[in-house]
């Protein structure tokens, strides 16, 4: 979902064994509120096209962040400023990242 509406910069880190949160994080970045808002739409939509429904979602998309969490997968979309304070990724530096090779 995330690349099918042009996500920037899509990262996927296997964290089994270092988060007890979920398996994997999932992140892109959008460059304005109403696409942040698209990205987690489409996301939504083909998840629940596979029977996965997400657990809950948190954020907005006129804050810069939101987060939908799929238990096994939570999936964060940013802004490019809210990504860059954040700095999410070190979070997970010591993680395996899995290729993402665009559609």
């Amino acid at each position: 979902g995330l690349d099918a509406k042009q996500a920037h910069d899509i990262r996927i880190f296997d964290v089994r064994g270092l988060s007890s949160v979920t398996d994997f994080y999932v992140v892109g970045t959008g460059t304005s509120a109403p696409h942040l808002k698209a990205l987690i739409s489409e996301t939504q939509r083909r998840m629940k096209d596979q029977g996965i429904a997400s657990s809950r979602t948190s954020g907005e998309s006129d804050s810069g962040w939101v987060v939908v969490d799929y238990v096994h997968a939570v999936v964060h979309v940013f802004s490019p400023e809210a990504r860059a304070y954040y700095a999410i990724e070190k979070l997970w530096a010591t993680a395996k990242e899995l290729p993402f090779h665009p559609a």
